[in-house]
Parts: C-alpha cells; structure tokens; sequence
C-alpha cells in the first residue's frame, strides 16, 4: 500500500526533477494550443498596428524604398528591415492583410513555436517542471500574439532560437538567428552585453569581436534596398535611440508623474542606472566564472592578448545552457527595468523570462508564484495606473536583486593552467 509519505514524495519529484520537463512540457503545449484555438474562436480582435504595418509594407511593395516617405495610420515606418520583409510574406498570404482570421492563425503558431523553444531552453537548463506552467498562463502574452499580431513576436522568437543556438555552442548560427530578431526590433539590443560576455568567455574576445562584426554585416545587408536610396534616411528611423514615448501609454513609470517621466534629469538616470546594474552583473557574477581577477583580464587585454589566455577552454567548460540562459535573461531583464517607457506588447519581452529567473534566484515556489502573479495583474491592467506601474517597476526589481542574490551562491575555483578545472 502507498503510504501519504510516498505519494508526497513522488509529488514533489514530478515537480523538481528536470527529467519530467521532457514529457511534461508537450502535455502543456498541447493545452496552450487548444487554448489559442478558443482564444482565435471566441474573443474578438483588436486592432492596433496591423493596418498600420499592412499600409507601409503595401507603399514598399509598390516599389517605395525611402524610409522617411513610409508611413502608416500610426505614423511613420521606424522599424528595420526584416520586420519589413516579414510583413510583406504576411500581406500576401493573407490577401492584403484582410483576412485576419488566418493572420491569428498564424501567429498562434508562431505563439506556439517559440513557446516550444522556450520549453527547450528551460530543460537543456535543467529547470524544474513546476515552473513549466507559468509559460502557459499569460492572458497578457495571448493578447499580445493572438489578438494583436504585434512584430515583438517575431523578435521574440528570433531571440528564444539565437538563446538555444547558444546553449548548444552554436555562436555563428545563433549570431546570424539573433541579426535577423534585431532586423525586426532593436529591442533586441539589451541582451547584446551578455553575449558579449558569453563570446568571450567561451571563444575570446577577438572570436566575440567576429560574431559582433557578422551581426554588423547582416544588419547592413538587410539594409541594402532602403539604404541605396537614403542610408542616413534608414538608420535614422528603424535604429532611433532618440525616441520619446508619450506618457499616456507608459506601463511601467506612471507613478513619478509625467513631469519627471518627461525630464532629461530622469533619462539621465535611468541610463546611468543600466550602465552600473550590469557592470555590477558583469564583475561580480558573470565575469566570476573566469576564475581570474578582472584586473588581469583588463590587462591581457590592453597588451593585445586573450584575456583568458591558455586556459581560455577550460573556462569555456563553465559556461552551461544554464549560464548561458540566465546570463542573457538578467541583461534582457535589466534593460527592461531601466527602460524609459514600455508598453504593452514589450511584456512578450519579459513574460518567459520571469519563471527561469526566479527559479535561479531562489525563492521559495510559492513566492515566485506570488510575484508572477503580480507582475501578470499589473500587466493587464489597462490603462495602467500608479499602483500597477509600482508593482511593475517592484517586480522587475525584485526580480534582478533576486537573480544577483541567488547566483551569488555558486563558487568558481582559480583556474590555472596546470590545474583541473573545478567548480565547487
């Protein structure tokens, strides 16, 4: 007879061991899918900015390649290329952008695919199940794929894939993955400190500086048709740091008043707050696992050498799927946190990556149910109020402190040449 004692325990290990993710994760697939198809059937869709993308991508197609003269109902074109190119395929496949229901169609599927990747992140990092249905449960993430069809989707999936290429040791193929998410939104620029931190710790910085010289190439041949004809034109528009975000549609800083969210002083800030957080990062937990003092690598560096020098693939050992995920995680999660503005559809961003963070920062389960939970309302809350951008900007907060304080945990030995490589 099974004693309670055994049922608890069998219980607790469908939740903890990683093994189960293999067969549990398609049994969780299968019911998103089933919820997208009541989603497409039943709640009706919104309109935002596909008439908006349909209207540009239609002036490219008819032969307009000056980004300055493309616009749409929502204003002018201020994405890059890809996004371009990406829309086009979708104009025609569904009759000029008319046929929305197949347009929902597909983007569950694309909903579906990069959940898919996500799932298949989480296990080559040995992530325990029970975070597993947190990836599932976001009535904002439906919205944003399904009833909105907003371009963040493909970015979002152009970045989950580049991550899988990473953790297998593919860096060209996820380089090249991870271009073609930047062609589609620059958003994609947050996590670029953690691959530079992930290139030259596991191949070298002159290695790294390869893989930022082929996104550098690939962003210039996307570039190609509309920089022929106004190169200045182009980067200007779809890579336009300058942007400001009108106060009314911010979801994370409402709460400090637009007067303050307006001033230069905050901009300010905000920017020299991203800065230090991953410098912070990047000396006392990312760099860490080199095994050598910072002050050594600086200076191989300005002699013109590795940093790492000979034991460049001994450390290049340490840098797990694991690593890997929650190394770009924490950049991607930083740089929404000291984001001047977001807005809604910027939660695609962020929903897959909240489960795997708190998981790594270790707080109890129920805690990191509780903020999910929290952070979930805050995002579906509309127009979003004080306290909902409080616990925003909380969440995110809490969310990075946590990742800092739970990887703090882990000890790397010295590595030396003619020692083994250890991780205690």
């Amino acid at each position: 007879m099974v004693t309670i004692g055994q049922l608890y325990g069998r219980a607790i290990d469908l939740a903890s061991n990683p093994a189960h993710s293999r067969w549990q994760s398609p049994i969780l697939l299968l019911l998103d899918a089933l919820l997208c198809l009541v989603i497409i059937w039943k709640v009706p869709y919104t309109e935002i900015d596909w008439e908006a993308y349909m209207q540009q991508v239609a002036q490219f197609l008819s032969g307009e390649h000056d980004y300055v003269k493309i616009a749409g109902g929502t204003g002018p074109l201020v994405y890059p290329a890809v996004h371009v190119y990406i829309y086009s395929g979708l104009y025609w496949l569904t009759d000029e952008g008319r046929d929305i229901k197949l347009a929902q169609g597909i983007f569950a599927g694309l909903y579906l695919l990069t959940l898919g990747g996500v799932m298949a992140c989480y296990r080559r990092a040995k992530a325990p199940p029970y975070i597993f249905p947190m990836l599932i449960l976001s009535k904002r993430l439906h919205s944003i794929y399904i009833l909105r069809c907003f371009n963040d989707c493909f970015a979002v999936l152009f970045l989950w894939m580049a991550i899988y290429a990473y953790q297998r040791r593919s860096y060209t193929t996820g380089t090249i993955i991870y271009s073609l998410g930047l062609g589609v939104k620059m958003s994609l620029l947050l996590v670029l400190p953690a691959l530079g931190i992930v290139f030259l710790l596991t191949n070298g910085i002159w290695t790294g500086l390869q893989q930022a010289t082929i996104m550098a190439q690939l962003q210039i041949l996307f570039s190609t048709p509309f920089a022929l004809e106004n190169v200045r034109g182009y980067y200007g528009r779809a890579f336009e740091f300058s942007r400001v975000f009108l106060f009314k549609w911010t979801v994370n800083w409402r709460f400090i008043g637009e007067e303050v969210f307006l001033s230069k002083g905050f901009s300010t800030a905000l920017l020299l707050g991203h800065i230090n957080v991953l410098a912070i990062f990047a000396v006392t937990r990312w760099l860490k696992t080199a095994g050598r003092p910072i002050e050594t690598m600086i200076t191989r560096t300005l002699s013109f050498q590795e940093p790492l020098g000979n034991v460049q693939n001994l450390v290049a050992r340490r840098v797990t799927p694991q690593y890997v995920l929650t190394t770009i995680l924490t950049a991607n999660v930083i740089g929404i946190l000291f984001a001047r503005s977001l807005h809604y559809q910027f939660y695609a961003y962020l929903a897959w990556s909240t489960p795997f963070l708190l998981w790594r920062s270790g707080m109890h389960p129920i805690l990191q149910y509780a903020l999910w939970a929290a952070q979930e309302w805050a995002w579906n809350v509309y127009p979003s109020t004080d306290l909902s951008s409080q616990v925003v900007v909380g969440v995110l907060a809490l969310t990075v402190a946590g990742v800092w304080w739970g990887t703090g945990r882990e000890e790397y030995a010295e590595i030396r040449p003619e020692v083994r490589d250890d991780v205690k």
